[in-house]
């Protein structure tokens, strides 16, 4: 993100529309247009809760956390901004990262679509 702006799409393809965007379970991820592998829907669990509670007190920022697994300690990488969101229609959403620093112009963006 230091080099610019940072546009990530998330193609959930031709998947059934009964089901709420935000829900689908499988994505084709693609970053600043090259697609870049996939992504997956996970659930949170008491390991995930735990690093949310902790991160609720910071409003905004980038940092790293240590974390604790089994037996070895490793490190986990957060960032906490305030994202605008859009939704165009039952089959597009965008989440516009802004940052009161710059100019207006988003530094990251996300987009989530189903063709």
């Amino acid at each position: 993100m230091a080099s610019g702006l940072v546009r990530i799409a998330l193609d959930a393809g031709n998947s059934s529309s009964a089901v709420r965007l935000l829900e689908e379970q499988s994505w084709r991820a693609y970053c600043n247009g090259k697609k870049c592998g996939f992504a997956g829907r996970k659930e949170c669990g008491a390991k995930e809760w735990k690093l949310l509670n902790a991160l609720e007190p910071i409003s905004m920022g980038a940092g790293v956390m240590p974390s604790y697994g089994e037996g070895e300690r490793t490190e986990i990488m957060y960032m906490r901004a305030k994202f605008e969101r859009i939704v165009g229609s039952r089959d597009s959403e965008a989440f516009y990262m802004l940052n009161p620093d710059s100019n207006g112009a988003p530094e990251l963006s996300i987009y989530l679509l189903r063709v």
